[in-house]
């Protein structure tokens, strides 16, 4: 954790907690930070259709809206994408709580999403055959 971090949470969209150190670096699919009110998207990605890059930039904006700090949505070396949560340790503002909780909404309510673009990394990105 950064030495100006207080609070930094990973979690998987199957819901499991990313703890592990990866040697390679995560690629970040998009994010938003509530200190800068900037929202970021990896142009890497610019092959997804406009109406899935707005959902995204909708998500990552509200979250940040809603409960402050730092989310970026970022690939694991494996394809797993996670919702990476990062706040300031001078941020008295940032719901810690509510952060998890918009955290598990996401996940049941852009279940079918985020699960497709686990698929479109695996097999766009890394190059994996696709599995009926």
């Amino acid at each position: 954790m950064g030495q100006n971090e207080r609070y930094r949470t990973a979690v998987s969209v199957s819901g499991q907690r990313n703890e592990r150190e990866s040697m390679m670096k995560p690629m970040v699919l998009c994010g938003a930070n509530s200190y800068e009110q900037k929202y970021y998207f990896n142009h890497a990605f610019q092959m997804l259709p406009e109406p899935i890059k707005k959902e995204l930039q909708i998500m990552c904006v509200l979250f940040t809206e809603d409960v402050g700090g730092v989310l970026t949505l970022e690939f694991a070396e494996d394809g797993t994408l996670c919702f990476q949560v990062q706040a300031d340790e001078h941020d008295y503002l940032f719901d810690e709580i509510g952060s998890e909780l918009k955290i598990r909404q996401y996940q049941k309510e852009k279940r079918e999403l985020l699960q497709s673009l686990e698929l479109f990394y695996r097999v766009v990105m890394l190059g994996e055959e696709a599995l009926d």
